[in-house]
């Protein structure tokens, strides 16, 4: 029985379990949609579209040495995917549709209305578990509810490791040829610009590239990792979650990279690979949350009562702080390496993050959003998981009253002022103490810098009091 093999978010033929499913049932065709009225809706960067487009072309040459022909197809919107999946099936004759299960509610009822489309004219749709170590719905609290807090969550994670390891899946075996040409990838899709040269090159496609991007790191930085990994100035991060976003890698593949020079160790060992293990947890763990509280889907907080919260509606300030002049420098460097990249540094994630709903108690929507039409690596889980922890609205599990000193941040995990040099070279001449606070030296005029947009302190009394202002905290519904 011909198979149809529909990726997605799994650019990759090593240790793809669809892939792997649909070549040892049958024949394979492998199909790709392009929906760009989709991933407008979706916000997805055109840097993050781009980064799809070119790992199509590599994950079309592996697929044609493994004899499997790449369709390409269109659908404007994913309610066009189960008239256009149905009519691949129809053309080339496939008894059965293979894919990754992906997660978030426009995914799931997409994948709904597809499996009943074809159950219609007879074709099979079987999904698999991919992108998580662990089917959603499997790790669950005492009293059988998902998850709220991510350091319990992590705990039943490594017992489940402990006793039953995900396994890579096989390398499949080429195929004997079909009569079915490929189609060629598009190098643009309308409306999603291709990015420039130097930020195409931070991030080249292909599996290839990706497995040497982790063996490296897994060889030369990971044993660093748990003391790098907050320092924006040195390359102490992986920088795999573009690929991991994309599917170019898996977590299973990173997991064992991280074992395998951990000695087999999850809690003990190196601090650097139990850390960075922790990391793919916390990849895990948002991904759970979007299955177990669906309305993170929908735009609304994971925490219902600060849906109450009396956000600030300032452009001017919001405007400020997604160009990069808010005059505080480490937010506008982050955020000047985001334009420019398609990227930003986890530690500044969150301190940028905190400083746009807590100091300047703007809706972390607002920032959700934004991020998500700059990141290559825009994930609805992490990001949104990401926000709503910095915005006290989420999962964390300390109170409102962490927010972040910014000007401490940069001082703490820039202290030489060199991330902030490398952004911000109106400021590169300053000393690294007088670099993380150049208001006080009242140099606006001479160093191009803008004077900061708000009071630091005062500021974080408003989202205090914001805060204290809300309704009593009752317990979360769905």
């Amino acid at each position: 029985m011909r198979q149809l093999m529909w990726f997605r978010t799994d650019l990759r033929v090593q240790d793809n379990t669809a892939l792997s499913a649909a070549m040892q049932s049958g024949p394979t065709v492998a199909l790709f949609l392009i929906s760009p009225v989709q991933w407008r809706e979706h916000d997805d960067a055109p840097c993050k579209v781009d980064f799809w487009l070119r790992n199509l072309t590599e994950l079309s040459k592996a697929l044609n040495a493994l004899n499997v022909p790449l369709l390409i197809r269109q659908a404007d919107h994913w309610n066009d995917t189960p008239a256009v999946v149905a009519e691949v099936c129809r053309e080339h004759d496939i008894g059965q549709v293979q894919v990754n299960d992906e997660y978030g509610i426009n995914e799931t009822k997409r994948d709904q209305a597809v499996e009943a489309a074809l159950k219609n004219i007879q074709v099979g749709f079987q999904g698999h578990l991919d992108q998580l170590f662990f089917q959603p719905g499997s790790v669950l609290t005492q009293s059988g509810g998902y998850f709220k807090v991510f350091s319990q969550f992590r705990k039943v994670c490594y017992q489940r490791l402990h006793s039953a390891l995900p396994q890579r899946v096989a390398v499949v075996d080429k195929q004997q040829p079909l009569q079915i040409a490929s189609d060629k990838v598009p190098h643009q899709v309308d409306g999603f610009e291709t990015p420039d040269k130097a930020l195409r090159d931070l991030w080249p496609a292909g599996e290839h590239a990706a497995l040497e991007r982790l063996s490296r790191f897994a060889d030369e930085d990971l044993d660093d990792y748990h003391e790098q990994r907050d320092m924006p100035a040195i390359p102490g991060t992986s920088t795999l979650s573009s690929y991991l976003a994309a599917g170019v890698v898996s977590p299973r593949q990173c997991l064992h990279a991280a074992l395998r020079h951990n000695h087999g160790e999850f809690e003990s060992g190196g601090k650097g690979a139990v850390t960075w293990i922790n990391e793919l947890l916390w990849r895990e763990f948002y991904k759970h949350v979007l299955v177990g509280y669906p309305r993170v889907s929908r735009h609304r907080a994971f925490r219902p009562e600060t849906e109450k919260l009396d956000w600030r509606h300032a452009e001017k300030d919001l405007e400020a702080w997604q160009q990069g002049r808010t005059g505080i420098p480490v937010i506008d460097a982050a955020i000047r390496q985001l334009l420019a990249t398609g990227w930003m540094h986890n530690r500044l994630r969150m301190v940028v993050a905190m400083f746009l709903s807590k100091n300047l108690l703007i809706d972390w929507r607002e920032g959700e959003r934004f991020f998500m039409r700059h990141l290559i690596d825009g994930d609805l889980a992490a990001n949104n998981g990401g926000w709503q922890w910095s915005a006290s609205t989420g999962t964390d599990a300390v109170p409102y009253f962490r927010i972040f000193n910014p000007i401490s941040q940069s001082e703490r995990f820039d202290p030489n002022g060199e991330f902030i040099r490398e952004w911000l070279p109106e400021l590169k001449d300053l000393s690294k103490r007088d670099i993380h606070n150049p208001a006080k030296l009242g140099l606006f005029g001479a160093t191009d810098y803008p004077q900061p947009i708000v009071d630091l302190g005062a500021s974080r009394e408003r989202a205090l009091q914001a805060f204290r202002d809300l309704p009593s905290r009752g317990e979360l519904d769905d």
